[in-house]
């Protein structure tokens, strides 16, 4: 069976960024995915199409692909009244895009009136390079079609 929409792919992964390990699967589980759904990065989706278990690539993922090219205008300055007593750089919080998405929030500067959050992906500008193993390829369930992602063994996970 090969990787295509609406297979449920595990695969082990290294990601590199500039020669350093950033992630990886190693010593533990493999990742799972529902191909074709947006579950993982477009680079790297679109390089594991048509891939069978056991095959192995190495994948260069340019920042379009990835998390995308770095926003300069991606930082904003906040209150520090709106964040916990012992906040301080590199500090991630979830917050809110006007749309009503979650997005990361990376603290880069702390005073004592103002926070300053970087919207940006830590990734984001970056070429990420993936050593990938494909482990199983399998059908995915109605019940993970219908919502989008894979469940584990005892169903849904949300």
């Amino acid at each position: 069976m090969k990787v295509a929409k609406d297979k449920v792919v595990a695969i082990d992964y290294t990601l590199t960024v500039q020669g350093d390990v950033v992630d990886t699967t190693a010593g533990g589980e493999p990742l799972e995915y529902l191909h074709g759904h947006g579950n993982i990065i477009t680079g790297l989706e679109n390089a594991l199409a048509g891939l069978s278990k056991g095959d192995s690539i190495n994948v260069q993922v340019e920042p379009e692909d990835g998390y995308g090219e770095y926003d300069e205008d991606g930082t904003e300055v906040h209150p520090r009244s709106e964040f916990p007593q012992e906040v301080e750089v590199g500090s991630m919080f979830v917050g809110e895009t006007e749309d009503g998405d979650e997005v990361m929030l990376t603290v880069v500067e702390v005073d004592d009136e103002n926070v300053t959050v970087d919207r940006n992906h830590p990734l984001a500008g970056e070429v990420l390079s993936f050593d990938v193993t494909v482990r199983d390829v399998r059908d995915a369930s109605p019940e993970e079609l219908d919502h989008g992602h894979v469940h584990g063994p005892d169903g849904h996970h949300h």
